[in-house]
């Protein structure tokens, strides 16, 4: 089997700084050994879904990211950008199967009067600045507000809270880039609100990003007690990942603390709380008008019960001053192709168990296919499915039959069209002049920014 991995580029690392570091896993499924007309696949995504995919695809002799890429039955192909260098249906025909698997790289907008204003972000074009993607390099947040608030209450929401409050020493050694270490230095941001509009049963942070907060040097929680209450007994028949981090939000919003832990609480100079019942209605505007001077929330209440439950506003608001606000409340993928169908209300393609529907020989993984919920673990499972979807599709027959000319015609399609292809040995290079930048000021490494310097790097 031939398999091919197609993508924009191949950054710095796979996973986002909020998501745990891929792990190795037992693949699943029956072995296909290579026949005389080997099948060509090809896999549009080098996020954690494309590289889980094409390991079920390459099945359990190959059990890393790294491995995977480097089998001789693989090839990576970078800086290339699908719907754009190439279409999706000239890889249908170059391949037996093409897995789209290019994840959710928007942002779900507000959609409230002063969303435009200066000062407001969306936690992903955020993360994407301080973790050095080149798209969001020149973001330049201004962070000389007293007061931030965070509208979302996911992981991406408490990374971007850890990022803002943990002083500057702690993060030198980190990956994190120089610009924003440098914004990060200056910064007089003390109190960070993390504002959901359901309750605390309802979070969708887990526990180790909520340990983390609680155990950031120089910061303090607060959470009302009040939030909480009858909580104890609800959370009694819960499943034990939800019961675990409910009891630790109990234990730090209703519990007296220790001498020791008091003491740490009472000498931090920065803070941040868990604001809920609360939904974005306004960005309040500076006397001048251009920046957020803060936020409306409605205050609401929840209707409904188990899966159904909702939050509606009770008529009341509610005003919280500050100058930086960011959008963390969720993800979305866009379309790729006009060949492609698309659910732009769900922001998913179309799929029955991970075949596209109505197009044979196409299929998804990963938030495309079922929308962006769910960590790490969750892709890995979603992406094996469907590789599994695909081997048996492939042994039963049904995916196009005949010769087809795989990676070469689309190889010089692309340079006839000016495409230059980043392989993975290119990628290692940039990886390893990364992790020498950082070695001089022990770092981990010094993440490149601009992609035409990379692509000078590799003497294009």
């Amino acid at each position: 089997m031939a398999l091919r991995c197609w993508r924009w580029w191949p950054w710095s690392s796979w996973t986002r700084t909020w998501l745990p570091p891929s792990r190795s896993t037992q693949n699943f499924g029956q072995h296909f050994s290579t026949q005389e007309q080997a099948p060509q696949i090809c896999v549009v995504g080098s996020g954690p879904a494309g590289f889980y995919t094409a390991q079920h695809l390459l099945k359990n002799v190959i059990n890393t990211f790294t491995q995977t890429a480097r089998s001789d039955r693989c090839a990576f192909h970078g800086n290339v950008e699908v719907g754009k260098d190439v279409t999706v249906q000239e890889l249908r025909d170059a391949y037996h199967a093409v897995v789209l698997s290019y994840g959710a790289e928007d942002h779900q907008a507000l959609d409230i009067p002063g969303e435009e204003l200066l000062g407001v972000f969306s936690a992903r074009t955020f993360v994407g600045w301080y973790n050095g993607l080149p798209e969001n390099r020149e973001l330049a947040p201004d962070l000389s507000c007293d007061t931030a608030v965070i509208l979302g209450q996911g992981n991406v929401a408490l990374d971007v809270a850890r990022i803002l409050l943990t002083p500057p020493e702690h993060l030198e050694k980190t990956d994190i880039t120089e610009a924003a270490l440098g914004a990060l230095r200056q910064s007089r941001v003390k109190t960070v609100w993390i504002v959901g509009r359901r309750g605390p049963l309802q979070v969708a942070f887990t526990i180790k990003e909520l340990r983390e907060m609680t155990q950031l040097p120089g910061t303090r929680p607060m959470l009302d007690p009040a939030d909480f209450l009858g909580l104890q007994d609800r959370i009694k028949e819960a499943a034990r990942p939800r019961k675990r981090l409910m009891e630790l939000l109990l234990r730090t919003a209703t519990e007296k603390p220790g001498v020791e832990e008091a003491a740490r609480r009472a000498s931090a100079s920065r803070a941040w709380g868990l604001r809920f019942f609360r939904s974005p209605q306004q960005v309040l505007p500076s006397p001048d008008g251009r920046r957020a001077a803060g936020i409306r929330l409605a205050v609401t209440r929840l209707e409904g019960i188990g899966e159904a439950t909702r939050a509606v506003p009770t008529g009341d608001v509610e005003d919280l001053p500050c100058g930086l606000i960011l959008s963390s409340i969720g993800y979305k993928s866009r379309p790729i192709d006009p060949s492609v169908p698309f659910d732009p209300k769900l922001g998913v393609i179309p799929n029955m168990e991970g075949r596209v529907v109505d197009v044979p020989g196409l299929y998804c993984s990963g938030w495309v296919r079922r929308g962006p919920t769910g960590v790490i673990t969750t892709t890995m499972t979603d992406s094996f499915l469907t590789g599994q979807i695909l081997l048996q599709d492939l042994k039963a027959g049904l995916l196009p039959s005949g010769p087809r000319p795989g990676s070469a015609a689309i190889r010089a399609l692309l340079d006839s069209r000016g495409v230059w292809c980043v392989s993975f040995s290119d990628w290692e290079k940039l990886d390893a002049e990364e992790v020498s930048r950082g070695q001089a000021s022990g770092k981990p490494r010094e993440k490149l920014l601009d992609p035409q310097e990379m692509l000078r790097l590799l003497g294009h």
